[in-house]
């Protein structure tokens, strides 16, 4: 039988949480003061579906193409079948539709092949602040809905403990893209809601063996019954 591993958790607690707080506040900090890079999803711009020939154009010349007509922050990614691509550019104030249709010609001229616009669309101030809105509310929907199954299944205790972790989680995820400036659009939100899933797991994992063990080791401290635990679930 394979010996189980006896990693002593609990003996830098303090120091762990000293750390802990330290970069939680750092990224409260970071994120009130600095800001975030929001992206075209939730500053608003321009949206524009294209299709070209995979085997004479990639994604590199698209991107390199839209750059050279400096229309800010700029966004390609496939979409759909191959040779299918989406843009998203914040620039999305026209003032006619010549403009958009220079921006087409210059496209078609700098890649030097056939280029289908299947369509382009302007993302105004409204629905991105609406995004933005239904991020922050799924986020805060999913943590609230957690909170209560933690609450039910096993103790008040329990469950503040496990928010304080994904809150933990969520908010030095945040502070680095902050401190680095990265954008952050839809699929970080998604990327986000990802690290909520993940931890809430890991966490109802240990929490659980806990629970066992506190029955099963009754004369064990709470930091010994805690540090078995999580040497028990190591191997998940």
């Amino acid at each position: 039988m394979k010996k189980l591993l006896t990693y002593n958790f609990t003996k830098n607690f303090r120091l762990a949480n000293l750390i802990s707080l330290f970069f939680v506040l750092l990224s409260l900090i970071l994120i009130f003061f600095k800001g975030l890079n929001f992206g075209i999803d939730f500053k608003g711009g321009t949206l524009m579906e294209i299709r070209v020939d995979p085997n004479k154009v990639t994604i590199t010349d698209i991107r390199t193409s839209f750059s050279k007509m400096q229309l800010g922050d700029l966004n390609v990614k496939e979409f759909g079948n191959k040779g299918d691509y989406l843009i998203k550019f914040e620039k999305k104030d026209f003032d006619n539709a010549s403009e958009m249709k220079i921006i087409k010609e210059n496209i078609k001229k700098d890649l030097g092949f056939d280029v289908n616009f299947r369509r382009v669309e302007n993302v105004g101030p409204k629905v991105s602040k609406e995004l933005l809105e239904s991020g922050l509310l799924a986020i805060a929907l999913s943590l609230g809905a957690m909170l209560f199954y933690i609450w039910v299944r096993f103790e008040w205790q329990f469950s503040i403990g496990a928010i304080l972790a994904i809150f933990h989680d969520v908010l030095i995820t945040i502070g680095l893209f902050s401190f680095l400036s990265l954008e952050i659009n839809l699929s970080i939100v998604a990327a986000v809601l990802t690290i909520v899933g993940y931890s809430m797991n890991d966490t109802v994992v240990i929490f659980d063996r806990i629970r066992e063990n506190l029955s099963k080791y009754s004369t064990l401290k709470i930091d010994e019954t805690t540090n078995t635990s999580i040497n028990e679930t190591l191997s998940r």
